[in-house]
């Protein structure tokens, strides 16, 4: 079973998007944990009070940042896997089912993430780059479903990290490894790459599933903090583990996605063209 953890800090728009389509996309017996941590944008209330009755709604006294929320939505979660996923993502029909697909496929898989407009090693089209919030997810989430051969058999592309805007993760994992390192990262970023080093150290994989699409915006939610990538969370992450960006930028150099990628991009390029002559 998987349990969907959703932290939620102020931006009503782009959550309001992200539960909307959450509530589209899945079932009606998957279990959704929405932990409201202490908004202070008053019109989040609203947004909260629209969401299906029998979710979990959790509202923080104190605002815990991403890191602390993400740790007690894991730990309510159990024992099922956990899928985090950012306020400011807006979810496609399938992702579910294929990112479940593709972290049952191996006992040493540990996490999985998306293709996505806005995610580093996971961006398409265009690789590691902030590609623009797309129009149409849906139709990009068709073009990775739709454009592998028939007889093609899933070779989940193997990261050094999964990324944290949409995050399933292995309960095995969790029960080995431990949850986010909330002491050392604090409110946020670096701590789903310190836990996937973890989970490497531990003889874990991470994958990327490329039958699967999320959009996501960026810094919506949790950005509005002041909280930036690099930095001392960074300098932590390097100090924990000297060959991370190494391993990064050797995985950048390989780029073992590209064919793939080329591939997505084909086959929503040619649906637009014959769509609009």
């Amino acid at each position: 079973m998987t349990t969907i953890v959703v932290p939620v800090f102020n931006a009503p728009e782009e959550t309001e998007i992200c539960l909307k389509s959450l509530a589209h996309h899945i079932e009606t017996d998957v279990r959704v944990i929405v932990i409201n941590d202490a908004s202070d944008d008053d019109r989040i209330e609203s947004v909260l009070a629209g969401m299906p009755a029998h979710w979990t709604r959790i509202d923080n006294e104190r605002n815990r940042g991403f890191v602390g929320s993400a740790n007690l939505g894991m730990t309510m979660a159990a024992p099922d896997d956990v899928l985090l996923l950012n306020a400011d993502t807006e979810v496609t029909s399938g992702f579910l089912d294929s990112l479940c697909d593709a972290l049952r496929s191996d006992a040493a898989i540990a996490s999985v993430s998306p293709l996505t407009n806005h995610g580093e090693i996971a961006s398409i089209p265009e690789f590691c780059v902030a590609n623009p919030y797309p129009k149409d997810p849906e139709r990009w989430a068709d073009a990775c479903r739709s454009s592998f051969a028939d007889d093609d058999i899933p070779a989940w592309v193997e990261v050094p990290t999964t990324i944290g805007f949409c995050m399933l993760i292995k309960r095995e994992a969790l029960d080995q490894i431990g949850y986010f390192d909330e002491a050392a990262f604090g409110r946020g970023y670096g701590e789903e790459n310190d836990w996937c080093q973890r989970a490497i150290e531990a003889g874990w994989r991470h994958v990327l599933c490329d039958r699967a699409f999320v959009a996501h915006l960026g810094g919506a939610s949790f950005g509005p903090l002041g909280l930036k990538p690099g930095g001392e969370a960074m300098s932590k992450l390097l100090k924990r583990y000297p060959n991370y960006t190494n391993d990064v930028a050797a995985f950048i150099k390989q780029d073992p996605m590209a064919k793939r990628r080329q591939a997505i991009v084909e086959y929503y390029q040619h649906c637009q063209h014959n769509e609009h002559p």
